[in-house]
């Protein structure tokens, strides 16, 4: 997998879905480029003008808390983020990353090692990060997960399995 690179957008712990995506546009927004002007709004109002392809979030613990809407994930997908960095995830929110094809890795070693803004590099195949402080590991990405992330996301990938069954 190509590796990603950008800056490090630093949040704290229990980061909720309703802060990551607000309530409020749940019923009235769905298309992803609108969603994307709305991430994170009501936590850091800078981030949907400023965040640019390949930056990656790096957060505490339990981030993705609170209700399952996948407009949370879809949001910071297609803000272009690259990468969720966390020391924990919610479990839901981590399933609706698979999905959407968004990397949502494990590792609380780096938290007290970076800054806001910092140059990033993740290998995702080599299980590395890489920033100014040195090099942390994170659990390799299973391979059924890489193919998910290959095809685009869970639906592409299904889609794609079907096709090949009925080939």
């Amino acid at each position: 997998m190509k590796p990603i690179q950008g800056r490090i957008w630093e949040y704290g712990n229990n980061i909720n879905t309703d802060v990551i995506f607000p309530g409020k546009y749940t019923y009235t927004i769905t298309d992803p480029d609108e969603m994307r002007a709305h991430a994170l709004e009501d936590l850091d109002p800078t981030f949907a003008l400023k965040v640019k392809p390949g930056d990656v979030i790096v957060a505490g613990a339990n981030w993705g808390s609170g209700s399952s809407r996948e407009q949370a994930v879809t949001c910071i997908k297609a803000s272009g983020v690259g990468a969720i960095i966390a020391a924990s995830f919610a479990r839901i929110y981590y399933r609706n990353c698979i999905n959407a094809a968004l990397p949502a890795l494990t590792c609380s070693d780096i938290l007290d090692q970076i800054s806001n803004g910092e140059k990033i590099s993740i290998d995702l195949d080599g299980g590395l990060i890489t920033v100014a402080a040195g090099q942390f590991q994170f659990s390799p990405i299973p391979s059924a997960v890489k193919e998910i992330f290959s095809a685009g996301g869970l639906i592409p990938y299904t889609r794609n399995q079907l096709n090949q069954k009925n080939s």
